[in-house]
């Protein structure tokens, strides 16, 4: 399944859209965890095709970063019926893959 690119204007329609959890990565372009964790966010929505993978840049996506309190990267949120089920700060795969299970 392919990544998709949240902004703004699609947010809602794509977090909202179906009963599957979103799986949302907020990112840099010029952070050194969040391109260790690029490859294996890829990995995980081939892996995991019953939950949706998103990405945020915060850097074009500010209002996002800030509406979800996010302070440090990569953050990645579980989300569900729109609601945060839980959150990941740093790059620790183990921990990601164990919290997409439980949210599955």
């Amino acid at each position: 399944m392919s990544v998709k690119e949240l902004t703004a204007s699609n947010f809602d329609e794509i977090v909202n859209s179906g009963d599957k959890p979103v799986i949302v990565d907020f990112f840099a372009s010029w952070c050194g965890p969040c391109k260790m964790m690029g490859p294996v966010f890829d990995q995980m929505s081939e892996e995991f095709d019953a939950a949706v993978f998103a990405k945020v840049n915060v850097e074009n996506s500010q209002d996002l970063a800030t509406k979800f309190g996010v302070q440090g990267i990569p953050t990645i949120l579980v989300l569900k019926n729109g609601k945060e089920m839980t959150r990941i700060v740093g790059f620790n795969p183990d921990l990601l893959k164990e919290k997409i299970k439980g949210a599955l």
